[in-house]
């Protein structure tokens, strides 16, 4: 499964720049996220397993997956520019992601 993560992120054409625009990045959240290259990396990271994993599920997942992702973002927003906080927040929902792709049925 890491192989097929470290695929998706060095074929990714959001290597190296974050999921969003940070020449209008406003919130604390993102200036955070845009000014610190961990934070950076894991926003790249997460954006590429939520888009992959979303194509793998017919509508009623991805719509429900669509609605966590949005759940996780008002919660990324209650960190403001805490770098700690905001580590802490991606790596959870990173995880969360990398179990959902554990449980997928997969063919021998």
């Amino acid at each position: 499964m890491k192989y097929l993560w470290f695929m998706l992120l060095i074929f990714s054409p959001l290597s190296f720049a974050a999921s969003f625009d940070c020449a209008k990045a406003k919130a604390p959240d993102e200036k955070s996220i845009c000014s610190n290259p961990k934070l950076n990396d894991l926003d790249v990271e997460l954006s590429v397993k939520y888009h992959f994993l979303r194509g793998l599920f017919a509508m009623g997942v991805s719509g429900e997956m669509y609605d966590s992702q949005n759940a996780w973002l008002k919660q990324r927003q209650k960190c403001k520019g805490n770098t700690t906080c905001l580590l802490q927040s991606y790596r959870q929902r990173i995880h969360q992601l990398d179990m959902l792709y554990k449980s997928i049925e997969k063919p021998i």
